[in-house]
C-alpha cells in the first residue's frame, strides 16, 4: 500500500484522489489518498499535519494553497523547479523530504499538449500566489517575451516581477487602471486566481476585455467550463484548460511517488471516461 495525500484548505471536492487512486488502478499499485486540512493557515499547523503524516507512513503528499510556498521550508531537498519557482506543491516523505513542483511542468505539458510548439508571446497574467508563480516562470519555457502580472494585492505581484527580472525574464507590474491596455497588447491571457471557482464565481477579467489575443489558460478545474474560458472561446481563443494542468501536475506527481512512468493518454482517457469529465469548450 501506498499512502499520499493533500495538504490544503477548502480541499473537499479535489480530484486528486480520484486520479491517483485510479492510477494506482491502471497501473497495478495499491494506493490511498486522502485530504487533510490543516486547523488553519500557520505554519505550525502545517508542520503538525506534516509530521503526523510521515508518523502514520504516508509515502508522499501534494500540497496546495495557501502551503505551497511554506511548504519548500520543510524540505531537505528541492529540485530546480522548486529553486526557480520558490514553491512546492509535491513532497516525496521518504528518509528525507524531497520537494518538486509539478505546477511548473504540468503547466508546460499542458500548454504543449494544446498549442504544440506556438510561442505563448506577451502574456497578461491574473494572480501571483502559488500556482501564478510557477506558470509565470513556466511561461518562458513555451516561449513568452513577456509576463504582465496583475494581482489585487501588489506586494506580492511586485515581488514575483522582482523575482522573474532577477531570474532574466522580462516581466512587468499592472496596475488596476492598466489593465485594459495590457490585455489589449496581450498575446495571452492566464487566469491563476481563484475567481471562478464553484465557491468564488465570477471571471477575473471584465468580458470585453477578452478579443484580439491567440490563447487563454484559465488554473481553475472545478468547475472545467470557467466564465474566463468561455469568455476567451466566444472571442475565438485557442484554450488551455485547468483540466490540463490538473491532469499533468497529476501525473508528473504519481510518478515521483511510485516511480513509475506513466503513459499521459492511456491514464487521461481512463480519468475522463471513468468520472464522465466533460467539457463544451476543449475536447
Amino acid at each position: 500500500m501506498i499512502k499520499l495525500g493533500l495538504i490544503g484548505q477548502s480541499i473537499a471536492k479535489s480530484r486528486a484522489p480520484s486520479l491517483h487512486m485510479m492510477l494506482g488502478e491502471v497501473y497495478g499499485i495499491d494506493v490511498s489518498y486522502e485530504l487533510h486540512e490543516p486547523r488553519d493557515t500557520s505554519a505550525e499547523a502545517f508542520a503538525e499535519t506534516l509530521n503526523e503524516m510521515r508518523a502514520a507512513g504516508y509515502s508522499g503528499t501534494n500540497v496546495t494553497f495557501p502551503y505551497k510556498q511554506l511548504a519548500v521550508g520543510y524540505a531537505d531537498k528541492v529540485n530546480e523547479a522548486v529553486k526557480l519557482v520558490g514553491s512546492t506543491n509535491t513532497l516525496s516523505l521518504q528518509a528525507e523530504i524531497s520537494a518538486a513542483n509539478t505546477d511548473y511542468t504540468g503547466f508546460i505539458r499542458g500548454y504543449r499538449s494544446r498549442r504544440g510548439d506556438a510561442e505563448a508571446g506577451r502574456v497578461l497574467i491574473l494572480g501571483a500566489g502559488g500556482v501564478g508563480r510557477a506558470v509565470a516562470f513556466g511561461l518562458y519555457e513555451v516561449g513568452a517575451s513577456e509576463v504582465m502580472i496583475f494581482d489585487l494585492d501588489e506586494k506580492g505581484a511586485a515581488a514575483l516581477c522582482d523575482a522573474l527580472n532577477a531570474a532574466g525574464k522580462p516581466a512587468r507590474l499592472v496596475r488596476k487602471e492598466e489593465l485594459a491596455d495590457a490585455a489589449g497588447s496581450a498575446d495571452g491571457l492566464v487566469n491563476c486566481t481563484p475567481v471562478g471557482h464553484y465557491k468564488t464565481p465570477g471571471n477575473p477579467l471584465d468580458a470585453e476585455l477578452f478579443g484580439g489575443q491567440s490563447w487563454a489558460f484559465d488554473a481553475v478545474y472545478t468547475p472545467m467550463d470557467t466564465e474566463f474560458l468561455q469568455a476567451a472561446h466566444a472571442e475565438g481563443l485557442q484554450l488551455v484548460s485547468g483540466f490540463d494542468l490538473f491532469i499533468y501536475q497529476g501525473l508528473d506527481a504519481f510518478e515521483i511517488f511510485t516511480q513509475r512512468k506513466v503513459d499521459p493518454a492511456r491514464a487521461i482517457q481512463a480519468f475522463r471516461e471513468k468520472f464522465e469529465i466533460h467539457s463544451d469548450l476543449v475536447e
